[in-house]
């Protein structure tokens, strides 16, 4: 996701450059915008934006292995666009520096929807606070949503998901027995497109790059399973929580289909 969307803020005309701990052979077309040196990257930041995996991805690059924020003394704006716990954006903002403004701004749309630059952002935080990166975010996006303070663009981020993964894993269930019955698939998808049984998935099944995939720890799947946790994480108190723990197995029990 990060690098189709730092392709899109250079087209837009901003000077970003990208960071990022795989090889340099990896971005082969992008190495005049890449940065591999964490102290070179952060050194000149002053607007950080994170696309990272997860919770302990994010703690890695901000403070522990690449050490972003002890290195980039003129940083003003973080923005947190990977999908984490709620209530971890809580324990972040205790933990960095008060003169940097932290902002919640998941996205939804995938691999597909970054390379496009039609995005759908959810943001948390005050106006004042989001509006030096609200260009940038324009820039990336079709769809921007103000959910609220800080930390409800990150709860709105997880619901979504939560109701992504259930059309994800119903979509293949669904398309597992139309096999059995000896229905074709494509016929089934296009049915389900103009149905009551309509999803972003099944309408967006023959672009999206993960649809086919089987359940893998390092894959987009297994992303989607760490949402469903990160919504877990923050349910209310007393939730009924038997549907997403489904969701879960359901979503590790899914195998590659052609």
């Amino acid at each position: 996701m990060g690098l189709p969307m730092l392709r899109a803020l250079r087209a837009a005309g901003f000077d970003a450059t990208g960071f990022d701990i795989r090889a340099v052979s990896e971005f082969a077309n992008d190495q005049s915008f890449m940065v591999f040196d964490p102290r070179a990257f952060a050194t000149p930041l002053k607007y950080l934006f994170t696309v990272v995996r997860d919770i302990d991805q994010t703690g890695a690059l901000l403070f522990d292995d690449q050490a972003i924020v002890a290195y980039a003394d003129g940083l003003s704006h973080l923005v947190i666009c990977s999908t984490v716990s709620p209530n971890y954006i809580a324990v972040l903002r205790k933990r960095l520096p008060a003169h940097i403004t932290l902002i919640d701004a998941p996205m939804s749309g995938a691999a597909i929807a970054a390379s496009e630059a039609r995005l759908s952002f959810m943001l948390g935080g005050n106006d004042t606070d989001i509006a030096p990166v609200l260009p940038m975010i324009n820039a990336m996006a079709a769809h921007i949503h103000r959910m609220g303070p800080l930390g409800a663009g990150m709860a709105a981020k997880v619901l979504n998901n939560l109701v992504a993964a259930s059309s994800t894993a119903t979509t293949r269930l669904a398309l597992d027995w139309a096999e059995e019955f000896g229905l074709e698939q494509q016929k089934m998808l296009d049915l389900m497109h103009v149905s009551s049984g309509q999803t972003w998935f099944g309408s967006g099944f023959q672009n999206i790059e993960f649809s086919r995939d089987g359940f893998a720890p390092d894959n987009t799947l297994s992303i989607l399973e760490k949402d469903v946790k990160s919504a877990l994480d923050a349910a209310p108190k007393g939730a009924d929580t038997s549907l997403p723990r489904a969701l879960i197995d359901a979503i590790r029990s899914l195998r590659k289909i052609d």
